[in-house]
């Protein structure tokens, strides 16, 4: 027999040991997401593929994934539609066309899958689950402090700690680019370049501008700060004097005062002159969360407030950051979530299977999860299964039992039995799953 095949290259398969995890650490951002004012939201799976065109930049375009126009008039190669590539642009979108149902401010959170042509290895999927919030309809500075804290929030629930958030501005990076003598036609190739600096190392950085083709002494006047030990003030005191400049840094600046002493969890925010996030429709404050053995940013961000224009006349203000919630997972993939605690309800013979399905019923009205034994056999091998299952109570009702009016509960954790009046047996189950319950 040929080997069953596996899930397609760049996506997983979860066991319920691995559900019960993301089930648990998607349950604690949301939490934080609505503890911070964020209501959900959520768009279809794929969009018209004019949605996605001319927004992510070449190096992203390269990534969508486009889905063939169907029917006896399509062209070949033709695409219509395609799977989402994030969950930014679809919500712009949907604001675009509702913002007459929504309010003036309004804070969103969206979590779900999105796709992406990318080559898969550690941490990096073609099929994986964004969680995001942003802000619409707000030019405050304070909304890009909100979507900073809250994300830090959300880190800080999950347990981790080490975080460190590095917020720059497209602003300064514009700036800064000018200042070195990088000419504006190549500032986008430049940036791209100066993304990879905690990939491919300074030298990589300064080889891959000089192959865009900025000039020698521009590419040694980076290099030189870069690695001169505080890039920050070297880009400061450059940018002093630039009116471009200066707005850039004050924004950089307002978000460190407001955000820095409210970070959760530890967290610590810096300015980092280095950091470009490489989609073309960021255009003020930018951020991402780095996590000390994560392989990469585990959350990032900014401001766009350019990208409604694209979908309304007028366009408004947005910001938002998203968290990389699968390597975030890959960071906690040693914490076993324990199954929901659910009592077993054993089978005695095929004729006592009706009262068995009633006393199932009759615990799941308390509130109390419940499954009846489906694998058979004698009551040593229930047990055994209700162990497998992670069932921390069983019920039996034998002969015995019956003629007495009762239900024997045992704990499998201890072994003990115990006598309960059937009509009592459910209230019992719930009482001893509550007194078991975390604080």
């Amino acid at each position: 027999m040929s080997t069953p095949p596996g899930p397609p290259s760049g996506t997983r398969d979860f066991l319920p040991r691995e559900m019960r995890r993301r089930t648990e650490v998607l349950s604690a951002v949301r939490r934080v997401f609505a503890l911070h004012g964020f209501e959900p939201l959520d768009t279809p799976a794929f969009e018209r593929v004019e949605t996605l065109t001319g927004i992510y930049g070449d190096e992203g375009e390269k990534l969508v994934f486009k889905i063939l126009k169907r029917g006896p008039g399509a062209a070949a190669g033709e695409a219509d539609l395609a799977l989402r590539y994030d969950l930014t642009v679809p919500a712009v979108r949907l604001y675009a066309r509702r913002r007459g149902d929504l309010p003036r401010v309004f804070k969103r959170y969206q979590i779900g899958p999105v796709w992406r042509g990318e080559r898969p290895g550690k941490g990096r999927l073609r099929e994986f689950t964004q969680c995001d919030v942003d802000i619409f309809g707000s030019e405050s500075r304070l909304a890009d402090v909100e979507v900073v804290t809250t994300l830090a929030a959300a880190v800080a629930a999950l347990g981790l700690d080490d975080i460190t958030i590095r917020l720059n501005s497209r602003a300064v990076l514009r700036a800064a680019m000018t200042a070195y003598g990088v000419p504006e036609t190549m500032h986008g190739g430049a940036l791209i370049a100066l993304d990879k600096l905690d990939k491919i190392g300074l030298d990589g950085v300064a080889a891959e501008l000089a192959e865009r083709g900025v000039a020698a002494g521009t590419v040694s006047a980076l290099a030189r700060d870069i690695g001169g030990g505080d890039f920050a003030a070297a880009v400061r005191d450059r940018l002093a004097r630039d009116e471009g400049g200066a707005a850039g840094l004050a924004e950089v600046d307002t978000v460190l005062e407001h955000a820095a002493p409210r970070l959760a969890g530890g967290a610590r925010i810096v300015f980092d002159p280095t950091l470009a996030r490489g989609l073309d429709y960021y255009t003020g404050p930018i951020f991402e969360f780095a996590a000390a053995g994560a392989g990469g940013s585990i959350a990032g961000g900014g401001r766009y407030d350019d990208l409604c224009s694209l979908f309304m006349k007028g366009g408004a203000p947005v910001c938002g950051g998203s968290l990389g919630v699968e390597r975030i997972l890959l960071r906690l993939e040693d914490r076993e979530a324990p199954p929901a605690p659910r009592a077993y309800v054993t089978v005695w013979d095929a004729e006592s299977a009706g009262r068995a399905l009633d006393l199932a019923q009759e615990i799941r009205a308390a509130g109390v999860a419940a499954e009846i034994d489906l694998a058979g056999g004698r009551l040593g091998r229930q047990f055994k299964t209700a162990n497998e299952r992670g069932c921390r109570f069983v019920a039996v009702e034998g002969p015995d039992e019956r003629a007495a009016g009762s239900v024997t509960i045992k704990d499998m954790a201890d072994g003990t039995q115990t006598a309960i009046p059937r009509g009592a047996a459910a209230a019992e189950l719930r009482r001893r799953f509550e007194a078991r319950a975390p604080a």
